[in-house]
This record gives structure tokens, C-alpha cells and sequence, in this order.
């Protein structure tokens, strides 16, 4: 049984954001990572990420591997690589889950365990997620170098990024037979020059090229749409967390200080947002670890 101060669970930004927080706070932290980064994908693709100050341009490995090395200069700072699981609140008080065979014992628990994209199941899509096929216009609308943008529909959601993305470049919305604007819907797309093709896709080819099933191809210099996610660990359920459902699937609810409904557990990133980015992630981390320390004090 091995017992910690603070036990942060997902060593990606937000998980190594919180780290960083309370090693300088002098506290034994023990972060576990089972290494499964939701933006792994634009690394596999040669991919950069986008938007993070000091950052931007650079691989997402290369800025997590920086992280960590700085991390791990704190001699208070533990890594155990692998999956949390078995999570409960023990009748001292204190939390508990295991690690494979261990079993870890925490005063304050911090959950980044991230989510997992599910992609709309167009054949061609899932290769390029990632290299030419993104779901966030600020990390990736301006590479589309004010060229065609195309938005393949899979939720009502596309009507956000049909407003949106017309800022990056001219927009063709494909409905896909996902989504059907309103009458409402349809005049805001159009007062925003953005295209509406309601001819279903067959496929995606080459880059970005939309091969529809009348056998018309409209080639494109991006692609963005909308998934569908879910939490990658069942840590949070397994506590009692409250879970909201979001527009994109479900988050953990927390505070304004990243508290979660169970006493002494925070979360944070893109497992207690609605929807985020590598920038809200870091100050998520943040906020999360000085909540922690400050609780612990009293």
C-alpha cells in the first residue's frame, strides 16, 4: 500500500499543470499516466499544436515531453506509468485505487484523465483525424491557409462551427444526414457565407477531398467536425462524482475551484469542461492544484 499527499491521475498538460503547482508547494505528488494524450493523434500525423502561448507550432509530444522533464526535476514528484482503477472512498476518510496490483492511498485526489474522441463513421475520415481532420478552429482553422474549409455534420453542433469557421476561410457545411438547420438556422449560415451541400458522403480521399455519393468530389484544404466524447476512466463514477452531459458528451461537474461533489477530489481539463484546449488545460491544472493545497491546510 503505498500512501501520498496528492495523487493526480493523467500525466498529460492538465495532469502535469497540477503537478508542477504542488511540488513547489513542497508536497509528495504522485502522478499516474496510463499515456493516452487526446491530441496523440496530430503527433502520429507530423502534426503541430496550435495556440499555446510560447508554444505554438510545436509537436504535442515535444511540449508534453518538455513538461515532463521539468516536472520530474522535483525530487517530491513520483511517476507511475499505468491505469487507475478500483477507486473508493475509504472509512477513514481517505481515498484509494489501484495500479495494477497496488494499491495507492491519497489525502486529496486530482483527476485529468482527459476524454477520448468518438469520430462520425465516414470511411477516410479517422486517417486523417488529426493531419487534415480537426474539431477546434482556433488550433487549427488558421493552417487552412484562408482556403476551403469543409464542416462534415455529425450533430446540431455543426451549426456552431458553420458560423464560426468562415472567419478561416470560405465554408462548405456537408450535412451528411446528420443535421438539418431550421429555417433560422439556415439564413444565419448563409448571412455568414457558408455553403450547404446536403448530398450525403461516400467518402473522404487524397488530403481533404469530399467524395459524395453522386460521385462529385469537392476538394477542401481542411476538414473540421464534431465528435462525440467520453470520459477515459471511470475513476470519477466509481468516487460518486457528479457527472453533467454536456453538448459533446458527458464532464465531470466541478467549482470554480475545480472541486469536485466528492469532498478532497478535483478535476480538470477536458474531463471538467464542456469542451477545451491545451491553454484552458494548463490553467485548469493550475487552479486545481492551488484548491488542493489550500484545502489540505485546513
Amino acid at each position: 500500500m503505498k500512501t501520498i499527499d496528492f495523487a493526480i491521475i493523467g500525466g498529460s498538460y492538465a495532469g502535469m499543470a497540477a503537478a508542477l503547482q504542488l511540488a513547489r508547494a513542497r508536497r509528495r505528488v504522485l502522478v499516474v499516466d496510463a499515456g493516452r494524450r487526446r491530441n496523440r493523434f496530430v503527433d502520429a500525423a507530423g502534426g503541430a499544436s496550435h495556440g499555446f502561448l510560447t508554444q505554438d507550432g510545436r509537436a504535442p509530444a515535444e511540449i508534453a515531453a518538455d513538461a515532463r522533464e521539468q516536472l520530474m526535476n522535483y525530487p517530491n514528484v513520483e511517476w507511475l506509468h499505468g491505469v487507475a482503477d478500483d477507486a473508493r472512498l475509504d472509512t477513514d476518510g481517505a481515498l484509494s485505487f489501484k495500479v495494477g496490483m497496488e494499491r495507492v492511498r491519497a489525502r486529496r485526489l486530482i483527476i485529468a484523465t482527459g476524454v477520448q474522441d468518438e469520430l462520425p463513421a465516414v470511411p477516410g475520415l479517422a486517417d486523417r483525424w488529426g493531419r487534415t481532420v480537426f474539431h477546434c478552429p482556433y488550433c487549427h482553422g488558421y493552417e487552412a491557409d484562408a482556403g476551403p474549409i469543409g464542416i462534415i455534420a455529425a450533430s446540431a453542433l455543426a451549426l456552431h462551427q458553420g458560423l464560426m469557421l468562415p472567419d478561416w476561410g470560405p465554408t462548405t457545411l456537408f450535412l451528411n444526414d446528420s443535421y438539418t438547420p431550421s429555417d433560422q438556422d439556415m439564413a444565419a449560415m448563409i448571412r455568414r457565407g457558408t455553403r450547404i451541400e446536403p448530398v450525403p458522403i461516400a467518402r473522404i480521399a487524397g488530403e481533404a477531398d469530399v467524395v459524395l455519393k453522386d460521385g462529385r468530389t469537392v476538394s477542401m484544404n481542411t476538414l473540421f467536425t464534431q465528435p462525440r466524447v467520453s470520459l477515459t476512466s471511470p475513476i470519477a463514477e466509481q468516487l460518486g462524482c457528479r457527472i453533467e452531459a454536456g453538448p459533446m458528451g458527458p464532464f465531470i461537474h466541478v467549482d470554480e475551484s475545480k472541486a469536485t461533489s466528492i469532498p478532497h477530489v478535483f478535476a480538470c481539463g477536458d474531463a471538467a469542461r464542456a469542451a477545451g484546449n491545451v491553454t484552458l488545460a494548463v490553467a485548469d491544472g493550475a487552479m486545481a492544484a492551488f484548491a488542493a493545497h489550500r484545502q489540505s491546510m485546513v
